[in-house]
C-alpha cells in the first residue's frame, strides 16, 4: 500500500512556557500536549450532550466534502441545521456534514467559562475561539489557513487523525493557484502516487488526538483532518511571527480571495477547471517531473 512520508508528532504530558517557545515556536515544530486541559472545566464537561444541552437551539452552518464549485462563495456553507439535530445525526450514523470555523462563543458566552487561555508564550487572539465538529470518517480537505496563524488545536469527546505538512513542502502539495487548498481529488489516506507523484517527496507529520489533547500547529502549515469518531475541536490562534507570513496573510485576505471570487463570477466553472489543471502542471514543472 502506498503511504505518505509521515513521522509522528512529538508528544509531551505538560510543558513550560519557556520550553514551548524555545523547542517548538521558535523552531516552528509541531507538538501534542496531552494534559494541558486537565484543569479546565471543559475537560469534564465538553462532550456532545453538553453542547447539545447548552446550544441545541442554535442554527449552525454545515459543510460537506463536495468539490469547490464556481457558484460557491468563499467558505459558504452547504446547509444549516439546529445544533441539537446535528448532534443527533452525528451520534446516529456517519455523515459528511461538518461544522467549520464556528464562533459559538458569540452565541453562547457561558462556554468561555469552561476553558482557560493558555499562558505558553503566544499572544492569542481573544475574539476568535473557533469550534469544529465532525462525524465518523468525515474529512477536512488538505488546506492551510488564510491568515497563517499559529494554531492551538484542542480536541474533545472522541478521536481525530491529523496529517500536517510544513509550508516548505508546498511545492509537492499540488496547490490550487489563487487558493488555500490542494487538488481535492487527492486521497491523503491512500494517495495515488501514479497520478500525483510529487507527493512521494513530501515530508510531513501525523498524530491522533484524544479527548482533551492539544496539537500545536505552526504558522502556515498544511493540514488534513479526519474524524475517527463523532467529536469536536476548538482552535485558538495567534498571528504569524514571521514577517513573510504576515505579508502573505495580508495578501490572501486583502487581494487573493477577492481576485478569485471575481474570476469565478467572470469565467465560472472554466476558472475552477483551469486552476485544477495548473495545480498539476505547475507542481510538476517546479520539481522537474515530466
Amino acid at each position: 500500500m502506498q503511504q505518505l512520508n509521515l513521522k509522528p508528532i512529538e508528544r509531551v504530558k505538560t510543558i513550560s512556557k519557556k520550553d514551548f517557545l524555545e523547542k517548538y515556536v521558535k523552531t516552528q515544530t509541531p507538538v501534542v500536549v496531552e494534559q494541558l486541559t486537565e484543569d479546565w472545566p471543559a475537560y469534564e464537561k465538553w462532550h456532545l450532550n453538553y453542547i447539545k444541552n447548552i446550544a441545541g437551539d442554535k442554527i449552525v452552518p454545515l459543510y460537506d466534502d463536495r468539490p469547490v464549485r464556481a457558484e460557491d462563495g468563499f467558505n459558504e456553507a452547504h446547509a444549516e441545521m439546529k445544533m441539537a439535530d446535528y448532534i443527533d445525526l452525528l451520534e446516529k450514523e456517519p455523515t459528511s456534514y461538518r461544522i467549520f470555523l464556528y464562533n459559538i462563543m458569540q452565541e453562547v458566552p457561558t462556554l468561555k467559562n469552561d476553558f482557560k487561555w493558555p499562558n505558553i508564550g503566544l499572544r492569542l487572539i481573544k475574539q476568535l475561539p473557533m469550534l469544529f465538529f465532525g462525524g465518523e470518517n468525515s474529512k477536512v480537505f488538505m488546506h492551510f489557513d488564510i491568515d497563517y496563524s499559529n494554531i492551538l488545536h484542542f480536541h474533545f469527546h472522541g478521536k481525530k487523525r491529523c496529517i500536517i505538512f510544513p509550508p516548505d513542502q508546498t511545492k509537492y502539495m499540488y496547490k490550487i493557484p489563487h487558493s488555500l487548498i490542494c487538488r481535492e481529488d487527492i486521497d491523503f489516506d491512500h494517495p495515488d502516487f501514479e497520478k500525483f507523484p510529487a507527493l512521494k517527496q513530501a515530508q510531513g507529520y501525523v498524530c491522533e488526538l484524544n479527548h482533551g489533547e492539544m496539537m500545536y500547529m505552526p504558522e502556515g502549515y498544511w493540514h488534513y483532518m479526519k474524524y475517527l469518531t463523532p467529536s469536536f475541536s476548538m482552535s485558538l490562534r495567534a498571528l504569524p511571527r514571521n514577517p513573510k507570513f504576515l505579508l502573505k496573510a495580508i495578501y490572501n485576505i486583502g487581494i487573493m480571495r477577492h481576485f478569485d471570487n471575481f474570476m469565478r463570477k467572470r469565467k465560472g466553472q472554466e476558472w475552477i477547471d483551469e486552476k485544477n489543471e495548473r495545480a498539476i502542471s505547475e507542481t510538476h514543472k517546479k520539481i522537474g517531473i515530466v
